[in-house]
């Protein structure tokens, strides 16, 4: 299903009632409050997603938090088995624990669920899914009467497979090979603060707080977390090489590494490509950015316009620059950024989007 456009679908903030013809549906954000849920809110007022009633949840922590929604704002709720009453679409978006202990419950009461946390990779009939790729590929997902779970792929995931596909359109790739730079934003507001705390603490020569990572992030670079880090960079990895075989089965797959960047917010990517023939850059531009506008990659025409973190900052598209290889005549350099966050949230959302041909038409449920 396409992306709904600007003009055909109302805003969910401030509905009348001679709008509720229309297909409106309810839609609660568990983890409102997080990085990701509250993204997933901003994504919802953007893209127009036919939604009458969104309810924010999170843990006792955040209750009584005011949060925006639409034109709106909105007082964030305990997560009760009852919130989930005549709800459509639940996001989750809050950490593995409290998906794996509400997801249930939502599903029993009918809600179509999509997970951001991807606590869910391992159930039963639960798929990965990127809508940015199911189109490149042609591997359109159709819609079920009771939709499984749905896990977000990760985003890095996405950038990757798309950038792959795009560049498999002039030539074969023979070898891809891709370092991601993993910004304190993927752990969450704790990864985010202690990184914060950190740079204070080391620039007023203070001992540095390491309950997240246990080791130093802050003007530092790592391939891997303290020992009595619960996190783990090489699941991570895993994850994303996972996740890449599930929404672009077939395409070459790279050589990864996965590095803690001193940055707070948004993906870098260094992928070298090497095809089976010399390509002009300009024709691989083409390919990359894709033949229609507005197809999630920005290739940038100077050196001045190289992408940054700072750059892609609430960007929705991938943003990207090409170097040929000095030594490789066939080989190419891409660096690529991203926001995160956002390539995250879009792609539940539109995930949700193709899924409304799944739920029942011209009524409030």
């Amino acid at each position: 299903m396409s992306p709904p456009s600007k003009t055909s679908l109302p805003k969910f903030a401030g509905l009348q009632a001679d709008q509720r013809s229309t297909n409106l549906y309810r839609v609660a954000i568990v983890g409102a409050a997080s990085l990701k849920g509250k993204e997933i809110a901003e994504i919802l007022r953007e893209r127009n997603f036919p939604a009458v009633d969104v309810r924010l949840l999170d843990d006792d922590e955040a209750l009584g938090q005011l949060e925006a929604v639409g034109d709106e704002m909105s007082f964030i709720q305990s997560i009760r088995s009852e919130q989930f009453e005549r709800v459509d679409f639940t996001f989750f978006a809050a950490d593995p624990p409290s998906t794996r202990n509400n997801w249930k419950a939502a599903r029993d009461l009918g809600n179509t669920i999509v997970d951001l946390t991807f606590a869910l990779e391992g159930e039963r009939g639960a798929s990965v899914r990127s809508p940015w790729i199911e189109r490149q590929t042609g591997n359109i997902v159709v819609p079920q009467l009771q939709p499984d779970p749905v896990v977000v792929a990760h985003p890095a995931a996405t950038v990757l497979a798309l950038l792959a596909v795009r560049a498999g359109k002039i030539g074969n790739i023979q070898r891809m090979v891709a370092t991601v730079f993993e910004p304190a934003s993927e752990i969450g507001q704790k990864g985010m603060d202690e990184l914060h705390e950190q740079t204070v603490n080391l620039l007023s020569f203070q001992d540095l707080p390491k309950n997240v990572f246990d080791i130093q992030v802050a003007f530092n670079m790592a391939a891997r977390y303290g020992q009595r880090s619960h996190l783990s960079l090489e699941a991570v990895s895993q994850r994303i090489r996972r996740h890449y075989r599930y929404i672009a089965p077939g395409v070459v797959e790279p050589a990864l590494q996965v590095l803690q960047a001193p940055v707070f917010h948004g993906h870098g990517f260094s992928v070298y490509l090497e095809l089976e023939q010399t390509v002009k850059t300009a024709d691989l531009s083409a390919a990359l950015a894709g033949a229609l506008a507005g197809e999630h990659v920005v290739v940038s025409g100077t050196p001045e316009e190289s992408p940054t973190s700072v750059s892609a900052a609430g960007q929705g598209d991938i943003l990207v620059s090409i170097t040929s290889d000095a030594n490789h005549k066939n080989g190419v350099w891409l660096w690529a950024t991203t926001d995160n966050l956002r390539v995250a949230a879009l792609t539940a959302v539109e995930c949700a989007e193709t899924l409304t041909a799944s739920r029942p038409r011209g009524q409030i449920q």
